[in-house]
C-alpha cells in the first residue's frame, strides 16, 4: 500500500510579547475585505437603488421632503405616459405658455406661438431643456375642464393621485414645473425615477443628449426645434442613461440619475446639492464598485442652451 503524503502547511513564524520565536500552524481562513463606505455626498438629502432588486445602495436623509425643482417633470411625463395618451396628438402652442415662462423666468424649449407639436415632441421638450412652457402645454391640453386654469388643476390632480398609486405619501405636487412648494424626499422622487424608467418612451427620451425635429408653424411653414439635454452626467459618466436635473433658489441643485453597468441598474436622487454630478457619479462608484468620480469631465452645453 502507497503511503499517503502529508498535506503541505505553511508555518507562521513571529515572536510573543515577551520576544521568544514562535512557531505555528495556524487554522486555513479565508481573507474577506470589508464593503466600502458610503462616500460623502455635497446634498443635503440623497438615495441609490438597485433598479432590479430595489435594494437600496445609499442613503442621506432619505425620508427628509425637499423642493423638487423642475424633476417635478418626471411626474408629468409619468402621467402622460401611463395614461397611454396618444404620443402623436398634435398640440397648438399657446401664447400662454410663453407668458408664463417670463413670468416665473423659468426654463424653456422656446415653443413659438401657434406651432403645432405632437405630445411626444413635448416629453423631449419638457425633458430635456426642461421647458416649463412644454410641461404647461401638456397639462393645459391633457387634464379636464372647460377653461385652461381647470385643465391644468385637473392635471395637477392626476399627478397627487400618482402619488398614492405608487405609495409616495411624502411627495405633493402644487405645479406642473417645480416652480411652487412641490416636495418630495430622496427616497421616495428615486421610486418614482424607477417606476418611470419602467416605460420604454420615458428612458429613450431622458438618454437622449440632443433632440432635432420639426413642426407645422403657424405661418403654413415649418418650424425647425433643437433641444439639448441639461443633465451633463450624460456622455460623462460611463453608463449613464438619464434622468432629469432641476434647480432653484430654494430648492438648490437637485439631479435625479442612472446608470447601467452590464446588467446592473442604479437609479439615485440628490436634492439641494453644491456639487450634484460629483455627488451622483461617487454614488454610483460606490453601486458599481469603480473608480470614475475621480476623471468625470463634463459634457459643455452650447451656449445657448437652457441651464437648469
Amino acid at each position: 500500500m502507497a503511503l499517503r503524503k502529508p498535506k503541505a502547511r505553511h508555518l507562521v513564524i513571529g515572536l510573543t510579547a515577551g520576544g521568544a520565536l514562535l512557531v505555528g500552524t495556524p487554522l486555513v481562513a479565508s481573507a474577506v475585505s470589508a464593503p466600502d463606505a458610503p462616500p460623502p455626498v455635497a446634498a443635503k438629502g440623497a438615495k441609490m437603488l438597485d433598479v432590479n432588486s430595489g435594494e437600496s445602495l445609499y442613503d442621506k436623509a432619505g425620508d427628509t421632503a425637499r423642493p423638487l425643482a423642475s424633476t417635478t417633470k418626471i411626474m408629468v411625463a409619468s402621467v402622460v405616459l401611463d395614461d397611454k395618451t396618444d404620443l402623436d396628438t398634435k398640440v397648438e402652442v399657446k401664447q400662454q405658455y410663453r407668458d408664463y415662462v417670463t413670468e416665473h423666468h423659468a426654463s424653456t424649449a422656446d415653443l413659438q406661438t401657434g406651432d403645432k407639436v405632437t405630445v411626444r415632441q413635448l416629453l423631449y421638450a419638457a425633458l430635456l431643456p426642461s421647458g416649463a412652457d412644454a410641461a404647461y402645454a401638456l397639462a393645459d391640453n391633457l387634464g379636464e375642464g372647460d377653461t385652461s386654469a381647470e385643465r391644468v388643476d385637473s392635471f395637477i390632480d392626476k399627478m397627487n393621485a400618482k402619488t398614492n398609486q405608487l405609495g409616495l405619501p411624502k411627495t405633493h405636487f402644487e405645479t406642473f414645473d417645480g416652480t411652487g412648494d412641490d416636495t418630495s424626499t430622496p427616497e421616495e422622487l428615486t421610486r418614482l425615477a424607477r417606476h418611470a424608467m419602467e416605460n420604454p418612451v420615458f428612458r429613450k427620451v431622458v438618454s437622449t443628449k440632443k433632440y432635432k425635429g420639426e413642426a407645422p408653424a403657424a405661418n403654413g411653414r415649418t418650424r425647425y426645434y433643437t433641444w439639448t439635454n441639461t443633465n451633463q452626467l450624460l456622455g460623462a459618466y460611463p453608463g449613464a442613461i438619464g434622468i432629469k436635473t432641476g434647480t432653484t433658489s430654494k430648492a438648490g441643485e437637485c439631479l435625479v440619475f442612472a446608470a447601467t453597468r452590464g446588467d446592473k441598474t442604479l437609479v439615485g436622487t440628490v436634492l439641494n446639492s453644491k456639487d450634484r454630478y460629483d455627488d451622483a457619479a461617487k454614488m454610483l462608484d460606490h453601486g458599481f464598485g469603480t473608480d470614475h468620480a475621480k476623471d468625470l469631465k463634463l459634457r459643455k452645453l452650447p451656449s445657448d442652451s437652457q441651464q437648469d
